[in-house]
């Protein structure tokens, strides 16, 4: 009788570590550099398509700089399939407790108090964050993470800036990232010259040289044709901080750093030294050397949606996607949202 109460029970937990393990997408990490370090990518976004960009970034940092990845996912209240709309959908926070980062792209999430206990505990480690376009917003609701930062003020004292606004057009005017004179020797910028995405540059007010590392400053652009020229006039005079580093302070007072871009949308990642970029960050906030010019092809073909709002409520259930969907060998492809501008600036599956 034990020792079919042993069974049962030895089948059991591990059912549910094969079940805990489908919530995520986890990439060993091959040879590099970072072998040996672990990277927590959280996506979970109504607008961006951080399901997308998340497990490519992830497939890059692991298969050609030697990270450990783990990306986590919003799913639908019952766990059956990935929902990016589900505000508290987020599932997998306690793969912080052995992150030594954390790389966001979430909008408006609201965890749980349970769940908020894992970030709070790695801020108060003093471990860097990478944060990309709606990291600004990323956390909204009634919630804190400990002291003075609610889930609102996330943005604000974790990142260096909250929501503004989106200081160029919505879908007409592009982002061209223009390097900071006076930190332009700057690792981080190792390798990176042409940074363009068709996101539009986000308004930006708490940013300042005098506290934070500006890299790259964001220039509006007439279209959202990578060749096209800055707008004139007072739209880039002065021109919004596109890129920093930033100071933060966690509940526990424990000084800590972050990187924060408000480009990465999907389709922005197109750009190679987007790419580069954040990969360079990685490097940086690890404390290891950054490469001079980081490998950043992709491991399988990329085919990024174009960002926007999807209020279908048939339209998550019906794309039924799972974590292993966006595996090693796995090159999905969404249709863009209703509404959506020409775009052929990016690779589209046939």
């Amino acid at each position: 009788m034990k020792k079919t109460v042993f069974l049962f029970l030895s089948y059991f937990l591990a059912f549910l570590t094969s079940f805990a393990g489908k919530e995520i997408l986890e990439l060993k990490g091959g040879k590099g550099p970072g072998k040996g370090k672990t990277i927590v990518l959280i996506a979970g976004d109504e607008e961006y398509r951080t399901e997308e960009s998340m497990p490519m970034l992830a497939k890059i940092l692991s298969q050609k700089h030697g990270f450990h990845c783990k990306v986590l996912f919003a799913w639908d209240n019952e766990g059956k399939h990935i929902d990016p709309n589900n505000q508290a959908g987020v599932r997998g926070w306690e793969h912080l407790d052995s992150a030594d980062l954390m790389l966001t792209g979430t909008r408006f999430r609201r965890p749980s108090a349970e769940d908020a206990k894992h970030v709070t505990k790695f801020l108060d480690a003093g471990k860097p964050v990478i944060g990309i376009r709606t990291a600004t917003h990323a956390f909204t609701g009634g919630g804190s993470f400990g002291g003075k930062i609610s889930y609102g003020a996330f943005g604000p004292l974790v990142m260096g800036e909250g929501w503004v606004s989106h200081h160029g057009g919505h879908k007409r005017q592009g982002a061209r990232g223009v390097i900071e004179k006076a930190n332009a020797s700057h690792p981080i910028l190792h390798g990176v010259k042409d940074v363009f995405g068709p996101s539009d540059v986000y308004g930006i007010r708490r940013v300042t040289p005098e506290r934070d590392t500006i890299l790259l400053r964001g220039a509006v652009t007439t279209t959202l044709d990578p060749k096209s020229p800055n707008v004139e006039g007072k739209q880039n005079d002065p021109m919004q901080p596109l890129a920093w580093l930033h100071p933060y302070e966690s509940p526990a007072g424990k000084k800590g750093t972050t990187f924060c871009t408000t480009m990465g949308a999907s389709v922005d990642l197109v750009s190679e030294d987007l790419r580069r970029l954040l990969v360079n960050a990685v490097y940086h906030l690890t404390g290891l050397d950054v490469p001079k010019k980081a490998d950043v092809d992709y491991v399988d073909p990329f085919y990024p949606s174009f960002y926007g709002f999807i209020r279908d409520k048939a339209f998550w259930p019906g794309q039924d996607m799972q974590a292993e969907d966006y595996g090693l060998g796995k090159t999905p492809a969404a249709p863009d949202p209703k509404g959506t501008p020409k775009w052929d600036f990016r690779p589209r599956k046939k």
